[in-house]
């Protein structure tokens, strides 16, 4: 059985998860707008997608520290920062990467072109979830263990 604790977390981080990919969305889709269409697909969407990942991001650390994981944080705020970051560049890597392999190299019917972007933007975002929960929770903001005197 899930302990409370974990799945109060759980529950957190989906819902931060879910504000960020929207996030991540109405990014990547105002670049592609803003671009007039050059971002559905290729070196635009690889940027635009890198973009609103990053806007994203910096929300889901805030977010995280102060909401999911709160009371888990760190003394040293540079080796959590910079735990966060190393933890993240992998999840993006993880999200641009599988977003770019659905868009790129997966066909999809003509009729399917205009939401394409986004479904692979919700696959990359959907394998980078279990990797940021466990990097987040058991690296980044673990909770510090304090010495005890006896």
């Amino acid at each position: 059985m899930i302990d409370k604790q974990l799945a109060k977390q759980i529950f957190r981080f989906i819902i931060v998860g879910i504000i960020n990919t929207g996030i991540d969305l109405v990014i990547l889709y105002l670049l592609i707008g803003l671009s007039g269409g050059k971002g559905k697909d290729g070196i635009y969407y690889i940027v635009f997608k890198s973009i609103s990942f990053v806007i994203a991001l910096v929300n889901s650390y805030f977010m995280n520290k102060y909401w999911t994981f709160a009371g888990s944080r760190k003394q040293n705020e540079v080796v959590e920062l910079s735990e966060f970051f190393i933890v993240s560049i992998i999840g993006f890597f993880i999200n641009v990467g599988v977003a770019t392999l659905v868009v790129k190299y997966i066909g999809h019917p003509e009729s399917l072109a205009v939401y394409w972007p986004g479904f692979g933007a919700l696959c990359g975002t959907a394998i980078g979830l279990v990797w940021n929960f466990f990097g987040y929770k058991l690296v980044v903001f673990k909770k510090s263990e304090l010495p005890t005197i006896r």
